[in-house]
């Protein structure tokens, strides 16, 4: 009895430590996004255990054009091509979680695939990490 006690008291003091230890949860809010075709609404990013969640704001209207995609761009300024904003019909990609090679977020823009234009774009103040 004694040997189960010990060892509950263990495993109970390394959950302590281990959930004290775990980073919070971090919110960030973009700036409005400008841009000839989206310019109204915002991105909110959620760091949570490394792992990048975006978010587009309610008022967030989808551009009218071909294929408009979410497009990030890193703090060193690489670009990387990510999700198709319509699904289908009046349904779009309103949140994506970013793969695990994208290390920060310094902008979000919507991309145009069609044109291999930028229809607008929205920045962080702090780099979303």
């Amino acid at each position: 009895m004694r040997g189960i006690l010990k060892a509950f008291t263990v495993l109970l003091a390394l959950v302590t430590v281990t959930t004290a230890a775990a980073a919070p949860i971090k919110t960030f809010t973009s700036t409005q996004f400008a841009g000839a075709k989206a310019n109204t609404g915002t991105v909110t990013a959620t760091v949570d255990g490394g792992k990048i969640t975006l978010k587009l704001s309610a008022d967030f209207k989808v551009p009218d054009t071909p294929a408009p995609h979410w497009q990030i761009v890193d703090s060193k300024g690489n670009t990387y091509l990510m999700h198709r904003l319509v699904i289908k019909g009046d349904k779009y990609n309103q949140e994506i979680v970013l793969p695990a090679y994208i290390k920060d977020v310094a902008k979000v823009q919507i991309w145009c695939a069609w044109a291999e234009a930028l229809l607008g774009e929205s920045s962080f103040t702090t780099v979303v990490k």
